[in-house]
């Protein structure tokens, strides 16, 4: 059994806000990579279950690089204007940010306790260590991977249930 204070520690990391940025913004991609018109930020907000500003806040990285254009005005919205396989995870990646992959950090940056200096400087080389590790992972992963790997599963889906989620 926990300690109240270990209980109440357990408590806050599982409140803790994983960012999900670039999962959402490669749902997004996928989505306008296969979809047959542009679509709104509306639209896009919807699947994501967020508000169009802080889609569209997101998509002006990607549209900054080239990867995503949109138009205004009936009929308007967002599409895919890049090669699929010429873009990595890694681009997307970069292209929002480079979010903070850890949420984990040390208790005090600066601390005096030997102790405490030992134990960050321990984490600081094992997070940069899997950070670097993962980012070059992304940049093994193409859009066009990614889209192979949802064709596939949607054509399985399709003998399975009768429509993919967001149609």
């Amino acid at each position: 059994m926990l300690s109240s204070s270990a209980a109440l520690f357990c408590t806050i990391i599982s409140y803790m806000k994983r960012d999900s940025k670039l999962s959402s913004v490669l749902h997004v991609l996928l989505h306008l990579a296969h979809s047959d018109r542009p679509m709104t930020s509306e639209q896009m907000a919807g699947m994501l279950g967020t508000n169009p500003v802080l889609v569209r806040r997101v998509l002006a990285g990607l549209r900054e690089r080239g990867y995503i254009s949109s138009e205004r005005g009936h009929g308007g919205g967002w599409t895919v204007t890049c090669d699929l396989a010429q873009v990595t995870l890694r681009d997307v990646y970069d292209a929002v940010g480079a979010p903070t992959v850890f949420a984990m950090g040390n208790r005090n940056e600066h601390s005096e306790c030997l102790v405490e200096r030992v134990v960050n400087a321990s984490l600081e080389s094992a997070f940069a260590d899997a950070e670097a590790l993962l980012v070059e992972r992304l940049g093994q992963v193409s859009l066009a991977d990614l889209s192979r790997d949802f064709n596939g599963r949607y054509d399985n889906h399709l003998h399975t249930r009768p429509a993919h989620e967001h149609d």
